[in-house]
């Protein structure tokens, strides 16, 4: 294990280099990894494992978009696929990648398989730091830990598929084998982590609906409608204000910044800009950050938590849920973002 220093404070981080795929696979020969749920984690999880040759099975229920989607991909219905009771019950390590509410919904099915000496893994926090809520609590004598993709599964495979690594956090909750450890990081890195970085479940949880909610989806969003809205009421067309707002700033500058960081943006962009972001950035910073601190204390006493089971748990989710997204695909500022993007020059 390596240690970072961000600036007076360290963290543990594992590298590829020091604990290589080699070791991975080693550790894990004689294990059964079943992957449950083929969604949203569970594709790029489940290929970048079977790609790098460890002993990989689906867990999906028949009928189902997903299961079908698992068959596309490759997995063999009766030999690598199974029923979620199957995968289960022939796994020693059982990764749990359904989302939250369906975890809630099919733990009592996957706990009477959670016999001694297997291992349950998360790639999310939710479960078990808010287990009062969701009655998830694992028996004592399993591993029980979670690595993270700090990305969605999509992201996962295609950077896997490019030679690259999404990082990702890991944690242990329970180390009943005494080998919690090394199983994790070879998960960790199986999946195709670029490097791992230690948290604990509740962190995990924390952070991640913090940043979901705020700068990766919520936050920006907000942003961006404001900025169009207020653009369109000074005159300006739709395909100027969308690519002032939203073009230049997802194909142009965040590729950057990802690159080399904002530093680097503001010393490489025109003066004029650059006096502009430095003097209006701490402006936004104190406008929002009252509103990062109340939605971290929305996340911090399981409200959040609780608004998101008690919302997906009904049964008109999925046609409430279509109703919100129509609301933005139907927007002018993601019309005029549909436009945009299809006058893009194609690469031939």
């Amino acid at each position: 294990m390596a240690k970072l220093n961000f600036g007076g404070t360290e963290e543990n981080v594992v590298l590829r280099e020091e604990y290589p795929l080699d070791k991975a696979r080693e550790t894990l020969k004689d294990e059964t990894i079943a992957v449950i749920g083929y969604g949203v984690q569970g594709p790029g999880q489940a290929l970048n494992l079977r790609d790098n040759g460890f002993n990989v099975i689906v867990g999906q229920r028949q009928p189902s978009k997903s299961y079908d989607k698992a068959v596309e991909d490759g997995f063999v219905p009766g030999e690598t696929l199974f029923s979620i009771e199957e995968a289960a019950e022939k796994a020693t390590i059982i990764m749990y990648l359904l989302s939250d509410a369906a975890q809630i919904a099919v733990w009592p099915t996957i706990k009477p398989f959670l016999t001694k000496g297997k291992a349950l893994y998360f790639s999310h926090g939710f479960g078990i730091t808010y287990s009062e809520r969701t009655g998830i609590i694992p028996p004592a004598d399993i591993d029980v830990f979670l690595a993270a993709p700090k990305g969605s599964g999509t992201s996962l495979r295609r950077l896997f598929l490019a030679g690259k690594g999404l990082n990702s956090s890991y944690a242990i909750h329970q180390d009943a084998s005494g080998n919690a450890y090394d199983r994790v990081i070879s998960l960790g890195i199986g999946i195709g982590s670029g490097y791992l970085f230690e948290t604990t479940f509740k962190r995990e949880v924390y952070s991640d609906l913090t940043g979901e909610r705020g700068t990766l989806m919520g936050a920006i969003q907000g942003l961006f409608a404001a900025q169009y809205e207020v653009l369109r009421a000074k005159g300006h067309s739709p395909s100027e204000a969308f690519n002032e707002t939203v073009e230049e700033a997802t194909e142009s500058l965040y590729p950057l910044v990802s690159e080399n960081g904002m530093d680097w943006m503001y010393a490489n962009c025109s003066t004029t800009a650059q006096r502009g972001a430095l003097d209006w950035w701490k402006k936004f910073k104190d406008a929002t950050k009252p509103v990062f601190e109340e939605l971290y204390e929305s996340v911090e006493t399981g409200n959040e938590a609780q608004l998101s089971i008690d919302s997906n748990s009904k049964e008109d989710y999925r046609e409430k849920l279509e109703k919100e997204l129509a609301e933005l695909r139907d927007s002018e500022m993601w019309r005029a973002g549909r436009t945009v993007r299809s006058l893009r020059p194609q690469n031939n």
